[in-house]
């Protein structure tokens, strides 16, 4: 036990609720060895004063890179309307202006501001592959390893959702912006995909993952995307896949394939509990009830999807039809999963008039509780990540709260945690660990100063003759 660390806050989050006087170790690989109440652990263990641990949360969906359009987009830029549309020639010219350092430094960034709002792992949509114009790299992942390498290097778990992307859509002529994008053949896909999770072979386990995503129908033809599907089936990768974000995207798969986008994922066999739909909006009471008895997941995006414009995900009948609901940042607009979770229930009530929609029956868990699940078991389940609760033989990965943050102040444990799922602010998110290391102590990332400098100088070339 030389090598066991232990930490006891004033509060723990185990079990589903909040417990006094109990401390929790981890041995020298990270994991958690026990919990304890004995009055001898709790006077070795690390203290964490007027602190609250809770479970690490789970970023499920990212595009890192377009942290560096934030606030960017906020401007008209068409004379009739702004769309999501419109929205995607500003990130294709970030897009094609980024270097594998700079990628290295906008990811970073991203991530560091995950760790610092409570987040221990994120899935990586990632998609820009190759050199501007579309040209490979020597090494056609270099892009994906220089993610690989911000995760690792600010202690960020990782699973990367290795992206193709095809086309620009039915009927529909090349774009220019989509060109780093671009792998036309599957045996590409595949093999690239194949040299990236032999690169990962050589790091830490448990740290960095794979996992498949083709983009969506409209971006990647069936015949396409069946043998992606197939193979990772065949390699027991979890595969997500942006699925009826938009109208037109269910418009325009109608007239390809003469179904929408669920249905005919359904139709193919593409759907199951290894798959997980990003946004699922626009979608019927059918599709709604394909998707729960597939036992899919749902990655819901609120903050993101009410900034382009996309719609509310129905959490209420997805939930109801048995689909697991779990919650990411996408664009990065804004970074904070607890802001997430509290729009998924926030915008059922503007639409319905009604409060406290998502809470499951009486004797059930809390509402709070329910979404602080979608935030970290649902989410982990998502990516097949090792985390997402604080149980023997996981990663001891947390992240700890100051229960007299002015959000906070005066809760009581019965009311904590609806507490903090509601009205939590980010500056009451004190310490990280992951992987029983700190990543963020009292607030700070030991190279926090490097990275904001660093992607400062990247904002500035980037956005200087734009």
């Amino acid at each position: 036990m030389d090598q066991e660390r232990g930490w006891l806050a004033d509060r723990i989050y185990v079990g589903g609720k909040f417990e006094a006087d109990v401390a929790v170790f981890a041995g020298g690989d990270g994991r958690i060895t026990r919990f304890s109440r004995e009055r001898a652990d709790l006077a070795r263990a690390t203290k964490l004063p007027n602190r609250a641990i809770l479970p690490g949360m789970v970023n499920v969906h990212s595009h890192a890179f377009q942290r560096a359009i934030r606030g960017r987009t906020e401007y008209r830029t068409s004379p009739d309307r702004d769309t999501f549309w419109t929205w995607r020639e500003c990130m294709y010219h970030a897009a094609n202006r980024i270097s594998p350092e700079a990628m290295y430094d906008i990811a970073r960034m991203a991530y560091l501001e995950m760790l610092l709002s409570g987040i221990t792992t994120v899935g990586e949509f990632h998609y820009v592959h190759h050199a501007p114009g579309g040209v490979p790299y020597g090494d056609r992942n270099l892009l994906a390893l220089e993610i690989l390498r911000a995760a690792g290097d600010t202690g960020l778990r990782i699973g990367l959702l290795r992206t193709a992307y095809v086309r620009a859509g039915w009927n529909k002529p090349p774009n220019p912006g989509q060109a780093r994008f671009l792998t036309p053949r599957v045996e590409d896909f595949i093999a690239d995909t194949e040299a990236l999770r032999s690169a990962i072979a050589a790091m830490p386990p448990g740290r960095a993952w794979i996992g498949v995503a083709p983009h969506s129908v409209r971006a990647v033809p069936l015949d396409y995307l069946r043998e992606v599907v197939r193979y990772a089936r065949d390699s027991r990768l979890p595969i997500h896949m942006h699925v009826s974000e938009q109208p037109a995207e269910v418009e325009a798969c109608r007239g390809e394939y003469g179904l929408s986008p669920v249905a005919l994922l359904q139709e193919h066999g593409v759907l199951g509990t290894d798959f997980t739909a990003i946004h699922a909006i626009h979608i019927s009471d059918g599709e709604v009830r394909c998707l729960g008895d597939a036992g899919v997941h749902v990655c819901a995006c609120p903050t993101s999807e009410r900034n382009l414009g996309d719609g509310a995900v129905p959490a209420d009948r997805l939930l109801d039809a048995g689909a697991g609901i779990c919650f990411g940042s996408d664009s990065n607009v804004q970074i904070d999963l607890l802001e997430d979770a509290r729009l998924l229930e926030y915008h059922l009530r503007m639409n319905k008039l009604e409060r406290v929609i998502l809470a499951p029956g009486a004797g059930a868990e809390s509402l709070a509780e329910r979404l602080f699940r979608c935030a970290t078991e649902d989410g982990a389940r998502s990516l097949g990540a090792p985390g997402g609760s604080l149980e023997m033989g996981k990663p001891a990965d947390f992240f700890t709260v100051d229960l007299s943050d002015p959000s906070i102040i005066g809760a009581e444990p019965e009311a904590l945690l609806s507490n903090i799922v509601f009205s939590l602010e980010r500056t009451a998110v004190r310490d990280v660990v992951v992987g029983g290391e700190f990543v963020i102590r009292d607030g700070r990332h030991p190279s926090d100063e490097e990275i904001i400098h660093r992607f400062e100088a990247v904002q500035q070339n980037l956005w200087r003759s734009a």
